[in-house]
């Protein structure tokens, strides 16, 4: 039997929690989606790495609030008005071989819940890097019907979702 270390004890995921987070579809006036290529922290095992901007919800704020300083964060923008959320909150499960690593270890996946928003801005608003913890390395806008082909596999479910609840507010418009 391996020697286990205190606090080396392999994690089940079924006792940890889900983190609570929010995401955010982010649509052109072309009705196109904004992707990122994430900067990989952790390996995935996937060559997938674009997703939409997404992140935790602090203690005591709102969920909306979280979307837009999330975005703010990730995209160097908040230019953008909401247009739409999921009516449930998503949820995914980290593979096995991430339990314990991604996610600084306590969380067995996420929680999330979208928002669809219109950006207000122009693409020169855009600063991947204009945070001190850059997360992506560099981005597009995209059709909504191509999301669930670049996310990692176990993200796909709830990209998945995402493209049939909130997929058509992706369209031209201001």
């Amino acid at each position: 039997m391996p020697e286990h270390r205190k606090g080396s004890t392999p994690k089940d995921p079924g006792t940890l929690p889900y983190r609570p987070c929010v995401g955010i579809m982010l649509i052109n006036r072309d009705g196109l989606v904004w992707a990122g290529n994430r900067i990989q922290e952790v390996d995935t095992g996937s060559p997938l790495t674009w997703q939409m901007p997404q992140g935790g919800i602090d203690d005591g704020e709102d969920a909306r609030t979280a979307a837009f300083r999330e975005m703010k964060e990730e995209i160097g923008t908040d230019k953008a008005r909401i247009i739409g959320e999921t009516k449930d909150w998503l949820t995914y499960d980290l593979p096995a071989h991430l339990v314990g690593i991604a996610l600084k270890g306590k969380y067995r996946g996420q929680k999330q819940k979208w928002f669809a928003m219109r950006f207000t801005g122009q693409d020169s608003d855009i600063d991947i890097a204009a945070d001190d913890h850059q997360e992506f390395s560099e981005w597009a806008w995209v059709p909504v019907g191509e999301l669930v082909g670049l996310i990692v596999p176990f993200k796909r479910g709830v990209y998945e979702e995402l493209v049939r609840e909130l997929g058509p507010l992706a369209r031209p418009g201001s």
